[in-house]
């Protein structure tokens, strides 16, 4: 077993968690992760479906025959440590330290939520062992690198096969400043553009021989910055646009460049489309006579659940054990949510505080991971422990 500072032994879900964070699975390599959750699983009567799909370990588990399903969706691959010097503790070596943080990579992103959902279904499983509706597990060993094997693939199998999945809740670290006081119930879109811009090389002395694109892109470039692409609305901030790179020349600085690229991102609501979005670009580059090549990548259209059975469950669950009403959100990056929304499922993000993700020295308050079971425990009661006429048990 890790270190842990506890007098006592710490509870099922640390167990599993300081289980999880001692395995360096660093994206894409689920290091074992995977199969420990499996034999937990198992356990209690689920069908387990692995799917290696790209090279990438994923697997679709099921318990139930009838009635709405509820999938708890999230992945065991981590973001490499950094410099291990950097760390106070070892970051696969996790631990419970004086102050009562469980400490390691992965312990917010996310495999602290991935043990709380583990024993949640457990605890369930055990007092309701003919629960009403279906329970799944969608886990992934591909969120932290390109995406493109993991939840992304088992979801188009799910589509090809005709398999409902009418709730999904996906374990990122969503609270912000404790646990359970923000509930991501969407997420923006992500648009991404990688522009070409040619001109002519030449040298500076002799500008009239060349033709630069640099100066040409500029009063292009400042107005997609400064346009106000929509106001957003009630769910949205408004659509961002951020230029992330710049490049251009040849290392010389007496020669005009040939070539400039520009990659930049949209982070856009539902008040327009990711096409809307490349035509507007598109007409604006065009407008200034710019001889150019524009590539396009979609990372993930925006979802919303703005209301709904597990929104309201999830809420009323939080305030139950935690004591305060959770905000809805829809700020942050992508998460795998964007591809499940596609099932016209709903999504929700809830997870532990995420103020040290992807951080060196990650870590959460231990108990949380309790409290975060207890909570996914009362959203399954809410949902699924019910009487054959569909009355709460």
């Amino acid at each position: 077993m890790p270190q842990a500072s506890m007098t006592t032994a710490p509870t099922d879900t640390l167990a599993l968690a300081l289980e999880l964070l001692q395995r360096p699975s660093v994206t894409p390599d689920d290091h074992g992760c995977q199969a420990l959750m499996i034999e937990h699983l198992e356990r209690i009567g689920f069908r387990i479906e692995r799917m290696s799909i790209g090279g990438i370990d994923n697997f679709w588990a099921t318990r139930g025959q009838h009635g709405p399903m509820l999938a708890f969706a999230g992945h065991t691959d981590v973001v490499p440590s950094g410099p291990e010097s950097e760390w106070q503790y070892p970051p696969f070596e996790p631990r419970i330290d004086e102050a009562g943080f469980l400490c390691g990579r992965g312990a917010a992103d996310m495999k602290g939520s991935l043990a709380s959902m583990v024993t949640a279904v457990e605890r369930f499983v055990t007092a309701h062992p003919d629960h009403h509706g279906r329970i799944a597990f969608l886990i992934t060993a591909d969120e932290e690198g390109p995406a493109v094997h993991g939840t992304r693939a088992v979801v188009e199998r799910l589509r090809e096969r005709h398999e409902p999945l009418d709730y999904c809740i996906v374990g990122e670290p969503s609270s912000t400043s404790h646990l359970g006081d923000v509930i991501k119930n969407g997420r923006r879109g992500s648009l991404g553009g990688v522009l070409r811009v040619r001109g002519i090389q030449g040298h500076v002395a002799y500008p009239h021989l060349a033709r630069n694109p640099i100066h040409q892109a500029l009063s292009a470039l400042s107005e997609l910055v400064n346009e106000p692409w929509d106001a957003g609305n009630d769910f949205f901030p408004a659509t961002s646009f951020q230029i992330s790179n710049l490049h251009a020349g040849t290392g010389a600085t007496n020669v005009v460049p040939g070539e400039l690229e520009v990659t930049f991102n949209f982070r856009y609501s539902s008040e327009v489309t990711q096409m809307q979005l490349r035509e507007r670009v598109e007409q604006k580059l065009a407008a200034h006579g710019l001889d150019y090549q524009l590539d396009w990548t979609l990372n993930g259209e925006p979802f919303l659940t703005a209301e709904g059975e597990l929104l309201e469950a999830a809420r009323r669950a939080c305030e139950t054990i935690t004591g305060h009403r959770p905000a809805l959100s829809t700020s942050g990056g992508t998460s795998d949510g964007r591809f499940i929304a596609t099932l016209g499922t709903q999504v929700i993000e809830l997870g532990p505080v995420n103020a040290t993700i992807h951080q060196v020295n990650e870590r959460i308050r231990a108990d949380d991971l309790d409290t975060l079971s207890r909570i996914y425990e009362a959203i399954l009661e809410r949902l699924f422990a019910r009487g054959p006429h569909g009355a709460f048990s």
